[in-house]
């Protein structure tokens, strides 16, 4: 073993065994009995597993005081953001220093025509400033809690009524209420435990979502303001369990929507505005394995009479699975429209995705990066590997188109008028991308040897999309840009100059110079063939041979993890640590083939892809096996338990957040939150055996190592084990562990999202195997962890020490 026993000791967990029978597969679960989080016994044992942590990180309290002082001389703790207009107020935020929470404000707007932001002291008190209004304040909000979580806020259009909701608990239920802005005085009527709410632009109706027993948001209500909330109507209930629900308005105020969908699947109703106590109806009916969008717009005066043009835009993927968005002339269609109407303007590549084949023969087994060209797609589009189409957006005065391209977020920007000529001139649109302007001398390829054995490039890594673009009216559109080294910017240009402005860059103190870091993207083959991005971040200067490495990956639910500056990570980076991001299966980074590639039956591919991107830059002699921390959280959690058990003599430690490691179990159990609706990204191990075999097969915690005496195949009822008999750890096999990293796991009790039961036993199991884990259980907080940014700040400096300690990397270079 590689493990060393330390003292002391931790807490023994009572063993009581529970056999789990499916499909003719017995498991003995000697730990299921934590489920009942009320039990005196298991709150017992969590309050001895966080004795026990406390003390274990106990010579790590310097090194986390040294983090923490780096972490708040490089914030500008007392800020504010820059202003952003709706309706008739320019909203912002303030941050100040020692408070916990942000402030929330208004400013009148000067008049009609007024678009450019006021210019504002961030040092003043919220609410000093002549004409400012406090409409937030979360710190005065948030006194006497332990947990402050604000769960959506709408504000009327005349600005008066403010509906909002707050979770003091941390088990994402809001409660909901109605504030009047001018007295400060708040209606009578509550909604409690929901989901989310929103007014009708006058405020005369609130429509709510209810959360069901399993946590699933499934039924809309009407309340009429000033009435009895006895007697709110439903007017809406999703009645399948898949599929979880939504309302709001949409952009131009004209319609309530309700939106609906599973993982796969999905349904538009609308309603008029005028029409509050009417019938909602669907857009476009529900289709099994479709997901689809629509809003509708004008082209301004672009008719021959120079009348507006009405049009319905749908991004859908009833025929690509990497979407296309089509664009209707509502004058030659009349509703209801089908998937497919109109003339497409964008599309997505069909190649390597499950369903290509029906969009060009031979796609589905042509590799996800080839380059894709169609005739309908602007020029921009021709040629972009793992091409996949985001979304769109309609101003008056620009339209804007999210997609992804090589592995990256992408964002293009054409004029409405030019849109208007394009789609009537019955061409591509003339879209131009945006790509934000570099620092001088940043990443300079000089500043960034080769790495053997790779392909790659030294050039931009960057995440970049539309922000704080709430008006229809704005003459300019708003972007927000990112890297891993460069700290966000809020940048504004005029789509019909081209001219861009930056309105806010985020403060970094202490002198940071992103050019003192480097970003590179490489390009890893994955064992069966497949090139898996991985992103690179290290300081420049640092020698680059075995290096201490971090290395981090979530790959689920087509999520991307994409570049972001971390102002904890600069501590890091400064200690000569390697930080790498492999992009693995499962994500959406390279468009829906990814997503599918990685998901139900294919699953281990996103934890084989994790594995053979570590091996790859340990074995190329870049990062030392000996010095690197794994780490991942909630779904990426679960891929930290799998590598640990594929792969355990690659990592010296693994960080796994809230982790999903008992999988298996919970998928089994339609009783238990969120469930049914997951039975589309694991699976369905209930009902499919081969589901069940498959999870079996990797689910981390009952594949990982167990006692000795635990370890016969048909996993027996289990006896206590002799207090001075040293643990022997094991295999499910019995096969005797060599090696296996030491282990730290956070959690919540009222994590509705990861139950706390799943991460508890998964450390119960591995300290009774003798293996060095501990467990950091947040008593009043959910999924998110704890509120409040000193809060949270001092829970990554904790985490980050362990990683730092672990990679013997805690002394600056």
């Amino acid at each position: 073993m590689t493990n060393e026993q330390h003292a002391p000791q931790p807490p023994r967990a009572r063993r009581t065994p529970t056999t789990r029978t499916f499909h003719n597969d017995v498991f003995v679960d000697p730990y299921e009995w934590m489920r009942d989080k009320e039990s005196p016994q298991l709150q017992r044992f969590v309050e001895e597993e966080n004795a026990y942590t406390d003390t274990r990180m106990a010579h790590l309290e310097p090194l986390r005081e040294r983090l923490f002082d780096e972490f708040k001389s490089r914030v500008q703790e007392t800020d504010m953001s820059v202003p952003t207009r709706m309706d008739g107020y320019w909203y912002y935020v303030r941050t100040q220093e020692g408070l916990q929470y942000g402030t929330q404000c208004r400013l009148p707007i000067r008049g009609a025509d007024d678009w450019d932001p006021p210019v504002i002291d961030a040092a003043q008190a919220p609410g000093e400033l002549a004409g400012e209004q406090v409409v937030f304040d979360a710190n005065v909000e948030a006194q006497g809690h332990e947990f402050f979580a604000l769960g959506g806020m709408d504000i009327s259009k005349d600005g008066r009524w403010m509906l909002f909701g707050v979770d003091t608990r941390g088990d994402e239920r809001y409660d909901f209420s109605i504030r009047d802005l001018d007295t400060g005085e708040e209606l009578p009527e509550r909604f409690d435990g929901i989901a989310a709410a929103c007014f009708t632009p006058d405020a005369r109706y609130v429509f709510y979502t209810v959360l069901d027993d399993a946590q699933r948001p499934y039924l809309i209500r009407r309340h009429k303001v000033g009435a009895p909330v006895e007697s709110d109507v439903d007017v809406y209930e999703e009645s399948d369990e898949r599929f979880w629900t939504g309302v709001g308005m949409s952009f131009d105020d004209r319609h309530i929507v309700i939106g609906t969908g599973s993982k796969t699947t999905s349904e538009v109703l609308m309603l008029p505005v005028d029409d509050p106590e009417g019938e909602f109806t669907p857009v476009i009916p529900r289709r099994e394995g479709i997901e689809y969008d629509v809003s509708f717009g004008v082209f301004e005066h672009a008719g021959e009479q120079g009348e507006d043009i009405p049009i319905a835009v749908v991004y859908h993927n009833a025929v690509n699975p990497n979407f296309e968005i089509d664009v209707i002339d509502m004058r030659a269609h009349k509703p209801p429209y089908r998937l497919g109407d109109g003339v497409t303007i964008a599309v997505g590549s069909p190649y390597g995705t499950e369903l290509g084949d029906r969009v060009a023969p031979g796609a589905r087994r042509t590799p996800v990066g080839t380059p894709f060209t169609d005739a309908r797609n602007p020029a921009l589009l021709q040629g972009v590997r793992g091409l996949a189409i985001e979304g769109i957006a309609f101003h008056k005065n620009f339209v804007a188109l999210s997609y992804r391209g090589d592995g990256l977020p992408r964002l293009a920007i054409t004029t409405k008028g030019q849109a208007a000529r394009d789609f009537l001139a019955g061409r591509p649109w003339s879209f131009t991308e945006l790509v934000p302007p570099p620092l001088e001398g940043d990443n300079d390829p000089a500043d960034v040897p080769a790495l053997r054995g790779f392909e790659g490039t030294a050039g931009r890594m960057y995440s970049i999309g539309t922000a704080g673009n709430p008006s229809y009216e704005a003459p300019r559109m708003r972007y927000s840009f990112t890297s891993y080294t460069r700290p966000g910017e809020l940048r504004e240009i005029d789509p019909a100059t081209g001219e861009d402005t930056l309105l806010k860059a985020a403060t970094v103190l202490g002198g940071y110079d992103a050019r003192a870091y480097a970003e590179r993207s490489i390009w890893v083959r994955a064992r069966d063939g497949e090139s898996i991005p991985v992103s690179l971040v290290y300081k420049k200067g640092a020698p680059l041979e075995s290096m201490p490495m971090f290395i981090t990956g979530y790959g689920a639910y087509e999520i991307s993890t994409d570049p972001a500056f971390s102002v904890a990570r600069v501590s890091m980076l400064d200690r000569g640590v390697l930080y790498a991001v492999p992009h693995v299966r499962g994500g959406g980074e390279m468009g829906r083939a990814w997503y599918e590639t990685g998901r139900r039956l294919n699953k281990k591919h996103t934890f084989e892809d994790f594995v053979d991107a570590t091996a790859a830059l340990q074995d190329c002699g870049l990062a030392d096996p000996a010095r690197t921390v794994a780490n991942g959280g909630s779904a990426g959690g679960l891929l930290m338990g799998a590598v640990a058990n594929l792969a355990p003599e690659r990592y010296a430690g693994i960080e796994a957040d809230v982790p999903f490691v008992d999988a298996l179990t919970t998928m089994l159990d339609p009783s238990l939150p969120l469930t049914v609706t997951e039975w589309d990204e694991w699976g369905d191990p209930l009902h499919d055996v081969e589901a069940y075999r498959y999870m079996r097969g990797y689910s981390p915690y009952e594949n990982s190592p167990m006692p000795a005496d635990d370890g016969r195949v048909d996993e027996p009822a289990i006896p206590e084990p002799a207090a001075a008999q040293p643990a022997r750890a094991v295999w499910r096999d019995g096969e005797a562990v060599e090696a296996y990293p030491r282990i730290f796991v956070t959690t919540s009790m009222n994590d509705m999202r990861v139950l706390v039961v799943e991460p508890l036993k998964w450390v119960a199991r591995l300290q009774a195997a003798g293996l060095d884990a501990v467990i950091k259980v947040e008593v009043e907080a959910g999924h998110g962890g704890g509120t409040g940014r000193y809060k949270r700040w001092r829970d990554v400096c904790y985490e980050n020490a362990w990683c730092l300690d672990v990679m013997r990397a805690t002394e600056l270079m």
